[in-house]
């Protein structure tokens, strides 16, 4: 685990019980996707890092236009501001969003194939997993040609290969031994 995924767990998780306490999980979470994403943004980088710009003027860039200034959230980024920890909003929506995924049972799992998923497909690797795992299951989607066929699944630290590629690579062990 890196660095900044270390220092930026305990802010994730204020920020989950926060927002789970206010019963505003889902609003917290396009908050934190828009303080995210204009932590992400080059200009706002260079903001953050320079000592000119006061802490209460760095975090108006990361509140949503219309937010109250008083609000938990913008409470909340202040603090972040203040700390100088707002180049660590990505790290920080993330672990909110797997705390988010944890909170409503759902597994996020990683299905890579060579060509794209079709939803029949999806559907039943889902089903399939869903069983498996007795939680429900977000299939982030990738494809990558050397996969060759078939498909490599990565589900709560476990991975199934059933490609093409990873066949071949044991049939290939196998004989060397």
């Amino acid at each position: 685990m890196s660095t900044r995924e270390t220092l930026s767990r305990p802010y994730a998780r204020a920020a989950f019980e926060l927002a789970l306490a206010a019963g505003a999980v889902a609003d917290w979470s396009q908050k934190l996707a828009f303080a995210s994403a204009v932590a992400a943004d080059p200009q706002a980088s260079a903001l953050t890092s320079s000592p000119r710009i006061a802490p209460e003027q760095l975090a108006t860039l990361f509140v949503p236009q219309g937010e109250a200034a008083h609000s938990t959230f913008a409470l909340f980024i202040a603090q972040l501001t203040s700390n100088r920890r707002v180049s660590l909003l990505p790290e920080i929506a993330a672990q909110f969003e797997q705390l988010k995924r944890e909170s409503e049972h759902v597994l996020r799992v990683r299905v890579t194939t060579a060509v794209a998923l079709e939803s029949a497909q999806a559907s039943a690797i889902g089903a399939a997993l869903k069983k498996r795992f007795d939680r429900d299951i977000e299939i982030d989607a990738k494809v990558d040609p050397s996969v060759l066929g078939g498909a490599v699944i990565n589900a709560a630290g476990l991975v199934i290969d059933a490609s093409v590629r990873g066949r071949l690579e044991r049939l290939a062990q196998d004989l060397s031994h």
